[in-house]
């Protein structure tokens, strides 16, 4: 929720954050580290003129032209890992079906590969020696250089395991965008583990217990694997679980950790909806937050609660024309008419208004939240069209019911202007409740009329605001508010730039 030092005008910000220079930047910086050029700027100009030809630079040239008007969406790059026997040929092989992508094991990486590495890796494997973890680093980086790796993305199995590997990825320029970790209780995987079953011809990995096909041809033919006693399985699982912390510590930034001790579609479920998720920025940003929803969702309350916490300029666009009419500026004087008759003030006329109040140095420094306006598509358009772009959206969603209840019910007392509620702040004492009356807004046709204008714009205007987050606003204020606030203080999403896809 940090600001700038210096507050960017409100189309410096917007283009900023749209087109995520600050993570070009972290990514340039990062290219840099991992190849060490002599001369940094002839390396990044070198690399900014190349296109995909050059497998060479794949790492690099892949996220450029991912920025690029022809790329459609990014190559997925996971690593999933887990301890033996917690399902990650499953999972890799799955995602690979449903991406596109490429799956790399160390099995495959043997299997598929008449290079001086393989080679030389097969050599070790025949001496039943242990393939360092450096010609390991080397196969998959050579391997992953490949044009299908680059164009379709690759999913990699098992692969790091221990610290020393994930440096030597990294340090090749292997970064993963996800890493998915399976866990299961040892218990659990040892019962794994003596149950599995091999289909030699389609290399599915099956299950005496859990997955046990319904083909009596694919149950004849199945073998058992070469798989580790349970005493070899124990000593690996706490191999496992020492070396973990630190791969955990390496890419926590990235890391998902899914449970695999429940039905394999709910955890193939739950990892394809993992690496489909596009990561959050780490660019530091002006809040620029936007409240929709019906009369009586509590929009005031929660952006007065905002505001307050976070040092906000708390924007109502009601009463911000209210008090340009207060003030008698020019275009308060245009707004009056309108006001005092009841009748919609024109999108031109709020946008000036608002237009004017966003761009004042208190908005573009400590940032603002907005409720009341825009309320269907056009405005969102128009809103959006004058550069005020807002980078959190929240849709309240309530009830009719309640709806009803909370606004029916409001009463104020016409001397204090107190308002008070019959059902959850009634009046304190005979006589203010006695004096209480209530706004003509508040009457039920009236609600039945405001809240069905609002039905019928909002999901378009839903729509238009497709990275929004939605509010469950039927619950206790503070619920409400802690929710809120959760996806505030996460930095802030990465958002598609519209003619760049």
């Amino acid at each position: 929720m940090d600001a700038p030092a210096r507050p960017w005008p409100p189309p410096l910000g917007t283009y900023a954050e749209e087109r995520e220079l600050f993570r070009l930047l972290q990514n340039m910086l990062k290219e840099l580290l991992i190849h060490k050029p002599n001369d940094p700027i002839e390396f990044m100009i070198d690399h900014l003129k190349q296109h995909n030809d050059d497998g060479s630079k794949w790492h690099f040239c892949e996220f450029f032209l991912s920025r690029s008007r022809s790329v459609k969406k990014k190559a997925p790059r996971v690593c999933v890992l887990g301890p033996p026997a917690s399902g990650k040929t499953t999972v890799a092989r799955w995602l690979c079906k449903h991406l596109g992508a490429i799956r790399i094991s160390r099995e495959t990486l043997l299997s598929k590969g008449i290079s001086a590495l393989v080679k030389e890796a097969k050599a070790y494997k025949e001496r039943n020696q242990e393939i360092p973890n450096e010609l390991w680093a080397n196969l998959i980086q050579k391997r992953l250089s490949n044009v299908d790796c680059i164009k379709q993305g690759w999913i990699l199995e098992g692969f790091p395991e221990n610290q020393e590997q994930a440096w030597m990825l990294q340090s090749s320029g292997i970064i993963p965008r996800h890493v998915v970790v399976l866990y299961a209780s040892d218990t659990v995987l040892i019962e794994r583990n003596s149950g599995k079953r091999l289909d030699p011809i389609t290399e599915e990995v099956y299950h005496t217990t859990f997955d046990w096909p319904t083909d009596p041809l694919v149950q004849q033919r199945l073998v058992k694997p070469e798989d580790l006693s349970e005493q070899d399985m124990s000593k690996k699982l706490l191999e496992y679980h020492r070396n973990f912390p630190e791969v955990f510590q390496i890419y926590q930034k990235v890391l998902k950790l899914i449970n695999a001790d429940q039905p394999s579609m709910d955890v193939l479920s739950q990892v394809l909806t993992c690496v489909r998720a596009r990561h959050r920025s780490a660019a530091p940003f002006t809040p620029r937050v936007l409240f929709c929803g019906p009369p009586g969702s509590g929009k005031s309350l929660q952006a007065a609660l905002i505001a307050q916490k976070y040092s906000l300029v708390n924007i109502c666009c009601g009463q911000l024309l209210k008090e340009a009419v207060a003030g008698k500026t020019k275009l308060g004087e245009l707004v009056k008419p309108y006001l005092d008759s009841g009748s919609p003030v024109p999108d031109n006329l709020v946008l000036k208004i608002l237009t004017e109040r966003l761009s004042a140095l208190d908005c573009m420094t400590s940032g603002w939240v907005l409720s009341g306006f825009p309320r269907d598509r056009g405005q969102g358009e128009q809103l959006q069209n004058s550069q005020i772009i807002p980078n959190r959206v929240f849709f309240f969603h309530l009830p009719h019911e309640s709806i009803m209840e909370r606004l029916s019910q409001r009463r104020v007392d016409p001397i204090t202007g107190e308002r008070y509620h019959s059902i959850f702040r009634p009046a304190p004492t005979p006589e203010i409740q006695a004096r209480l009356r209530q706004n003509p807004r508040d009457e039920e046709e009236n609600i039945k009329q405001r809240v069905e204008t609002y039905d019928r714009n909002a999901k378009d205007l839903e729509d238009f605001y497709e990275d929004a987050f939605y509010v469950n606003a039927d619950q206790d204020p503070h619920v409400v508010f802690e929710f809120i606030e959760s996806c505030l203080i996460k930095p802030i999403p990465f958002k598609k730039v519209k003619g760049l896809e």
